[in-house]
Order: C-alpha cells, then sequence, then structure tokens
C-alpha cells in the first residue's frame, strides 16, 4: 500500500501563491505516474496536472495552464504543484495520486479511474 500525504495548503488572497507538497516514503517511487486533482463544493473531482515517472512529460487542465507548475524529485520521493496567481475558483480541496507505471519514460495519466494511490488531501482556500 502506497502511503501519499499532502501538505502546503491554506488560505491565500487572489493573486497569491502556494506549494503544494506530497511526500511517500514508497521507494519504487520513480515508477508512478503522479497527478494533482481537487475538488470544490458540490462540484465533481477534476485534473489539474499529471506528470510521468521521469518528470520528462507534464499536462495542465486548461483553467491552470501558465499559473501552476507540476514537479518531482525522485531522490525525495515528492511532487510538488507549485500555485501563483491563485483565483477565487481555485478553492477546492486537493488531492495527489499515484499510477503505476513501470515505463520511466512512459506518459502522464490523465484519468482519475487509472490511479492506483490517493493521498487524503489538503484544502486550499483563496479569497477575494
Amino acid at each position: 500500500q502506497v502511503q501519499l500525504v499532502e501538505s502546503g495548503g491554506g488560505l491565500v488572497q487572489a493573486g497569491g501563491s502556494l506549494r503544494l507538497s506530497c511526500a511517500t516514503s514508497e521507494r519504487t517511487f520513480s515508477d508512478y505516474a503522479m497527478g494533482w486533482f481537487r475538488q470544490a463544493p458540490g462540484k465533481e473531482r477534476e485534473i489539474v496536472a499529471a506528470i510521468n515517472p521521469s518528470g520528462g512529460r507534464k499536462y495542465y487542465t486548461h483553467s491552470v495552464k501558465d499559473r501552476f507548475t507540476i514537479s518531482r524529485d525522485n531522490v525525495k520521493n515528492t511532487v510538488f504543484l507549485q500555485m501563483n496567481s491563485l483565483k477565487p475558483e481555485d478553492t477546492a480541496v486537493y488531492y495527489c495520486a499515484a499510477a503505476l507505471n513501470t515505463r520511466y519514460n512512459g506518459p502522464y495519466v490523465d484519468s482519475a479511474d487509472k490511479y492506483n494511490y490517493w493521498g487524503q488531501g489538503t484544502q486550499v482556500t483563496v479569497s477575494s
């Protein structure tokens, strides 16, 4: 069982920045494609960004392009989501997820049903 622990959420004013982290003790972290999802009250969960095992391939949903950056450190077994120019509509619980992918240079995973493990979530609140 892969355990994922998110951190870095909080309350920020519109235009501000936050950096989310998702750490795991999983020694084969580089076997996993990683993703960040979010779910706002009354809305369905949506993908925010995804990254392949090597970190060389990334995906962003349209609404966060040019504002958010996903990255990973395969030595520290951590994936990050740098969020800049935050907007009130970014308010949600943010989850990281891991999808087993044995191809190091394989694709990112942009479908929630392909992820095997999920973190507990961290709240991000952006005030106007």
